[in-house]
Order: structure tokens, then sequence, then C-alpha cells
């Protein structure tokens, strides 16, 4: 599984989660929306520590750029 996500989209991602966690933990939302956010905020986190999206995959996306590929990898191609 080849990256996919730049910096700046997997920061994006992380503040999006972090907020949506402290809006539960807040109680700010409850009940089947607290359910809903807490899986995204996991889905977006998790994307976001790996720097791979499926969704971006399908739909021949990629933000990262070769500044952004510290590591070595080769961005993903459509």
């Amino acid at each position: 599984m080849e990256k996919n996500m730049g910096v700046v989209d997997r920061a994006i991602r992380t503040v999006i989660a972090l907020l949506f966690a402290l809006l539960i933990l807040l109680g700010t939302v409850k009940g089947a929306a607290a359910w809903v956010l807490g899986i995204l905020a996991v889905m977006l986190l998790g994307s976001s520590i790996v720097g791979y999206c499926g969704l971006y995959k399908v739909l021949g996306i990629c933000t990262l750029k070769r500044s952004d590929n510290a590591s070595g990898e080769k961005p993903a191609t459509t």
C-alpha cells in the first residue's frame, strides 16, 4: 500500500478527528450522532497515521508531493 496523502492533508484529517473526539467527550454530540462521529474520527486518524486513503485510490487522487516523501516511497500512481 503506497502512501497517497500529503502532510497538509494528514494534518487536516488529524485536526478534524480531534475536533470530533472533543465534541463527543464534552457531550455536545450524543446518541447515534456520537457513534457516527466517533467512527469517522477513528477512520480519519487511522488514515492520517498510515498516510493512505482508499477513497483517494479509487478516485485517482494523490496529495503526496515529492517534498513530502521523506521516507523514500513512491507516490501512488493511477
